[in-house]
């Protein structure tokens, strides 16, 4: 098979499943007795139209990208992870280190101008949501422990710890009530004025531009730096990478530190940019395991992850105009998990793609047997 069919390959998988994903999603909402067809151009109705005027709603667009940026983050950080060769479950933990330190920093400095507020807080957002994923990175590194296992406890913990900290930990004067703080000021918010207006009152903000950003650094990272090289190399095979000269334990740390940086950013943007303020979580945050079913739908690829992002984010959004059809929200949820189970077994969609081959395949391999007879044997007339 040559390279061009096998990329051909891999940008098919993907679109299959989602494919598959929406067929799924309709027969189980024709086999509930709702209109599936109804259900979907509702979807789409709400996340593109004005209700009243059914026009292009700019308002609905601009939330399409504020809920694409975390996933963005939390889906580049897992594909880094991934590369590396390990599953990182722990970022609904890290983004939340990212969301709790980010508000804090910004409610911290209300009388600081935005110019120093803002890259402050998204720092130390990054750094928390580093050092939550440094602990499993050190116990994989040198004790071999399962990272899976040590993420996902490691979620619970950071979680209640974060219950901890808004509730006795946070001065009085930047809490609103118990268990939420206060709204942060302009100085510490990602929202921007034109950003507002141009999209006629949404909560767009610059996390968009910081994710989109990120996109362009993780690809020059992982494709054009030494760091990604080993990232790769190590997460291909560890042991050759040690007979290299690499050094697998440093590289697994630092490809979880990476991943964990990406993790809370994603965090920041909820917190400075979604909702300007931090309350108490009951559980999860969604964006962590969303951000997952985007590096995985995206192939790891920057391009793919972007597009995953939009494709959930449309979901979730025009999920909520179905109800309109009479259909529950919740199936919404049935046909992403179906992406996701189609994606997962993407082993069966290459098997069946391979049972068609290209055409040039086909022309290549007839040519090879019309040449067969008019080849010589070995040591026969010159």
């Amino acid at each position: 098979m040559n390279n061009r069919s096998e990329k051909m390959r891999n940008l098919l998988v993907p679109v299959i499943a989602v494919v598959f994903g929406f067929i799924l999603g309709a027969i189980i909402m024709w086999a509930s007795g709702y209109d599936a067809i109804e259900g979907y151009s509702q979807m789409l109705r709400t996340t593109f139209l004005n209700p009243q005027t059914g026009a292009l709603n700019p308002k609905s667009i601009g939330e399409i990208f504020v809920t694409a940026g975390p996933l963005i983050f939390t889906g580049l950080g897992f594909a880094v992870a991934n590369s590396a060769g390990f599953f990182n479950i722990g970022l609904s933990g890290q983004a939340l280190c990212g969301w709790v330190a980010s508000v804090w920093v910004a409610l911290s400095m209300p009388d600081m101008p935005k110019i120093v507020v803002v890259p402050v807080a998204v720092i130390v957002g990054a750094l928390a949501g580093a050092l939550a994923a440094a602990i499993p990175g050190i116990l994989r590194a040198f004790f071999g422990t399962s990272e899976v296992i040590v993420t996902i406890m490691m979620n619970y913990i950071l979680l209640y710890m974060s219950t901890h900290i808004v509730n006795n930990v946070m001065a009085d004067g930047i809490m609103s009530n118990k268990g939420v703080t206060k709204i942060v000021g302009a100085n510490g918010s990602l929202r921007t004025t034109w950003m507002t207006e141009l999209t006629n009152g949404s909560r767009l903000n610059l996390g968009i531009i910081l994710a989109l950003i990120a996109l362009v650094v993780v690809w020059f990272l992982m494709k054009k730096t030494t760091l990604g090289f080993e990232i790769r190399s190590v997460g291909l095979n560890p042991f050759a990478s040690e007979y290299a000269g690499m050094s697998s334990k440093r590289t697994i740390i630092i490809s979880m530190m990476i991943s964990g940086t990406l993790a809370g950013l994603g965090g920041v943007v909820q917190g400075l940019g979604t909702f300007q303020n931090f309350f108490v979580q009951g559980s999860s945050l969604s964006i962590g395991f969303d951000g997952m079913a985007v590096s995985l739908l995206g192939s790891g690829s920057s391009i793919g992850i972007l597009l995953a992002a939009l494709l959930f984010s449309i979901l979730k959004l025009g999920g909520q105009g179905m109800q309109f059809a009479g259909i529950p929200v919740e199936l919404v949820d049935v046909v992403i998990a179906a992406i996701i189970f189609f994606v997962g077994i993407s082993y069966v969609i290459r098997l069946l793609l391979s049972k068609f081959p290209s055409k040039k395949n086909e022309v290549h391999a007839a040519t090879l047997v019309n040449e067969e007879p008019q080849r010589q044997p070995k040591g026969g007339t010159r």
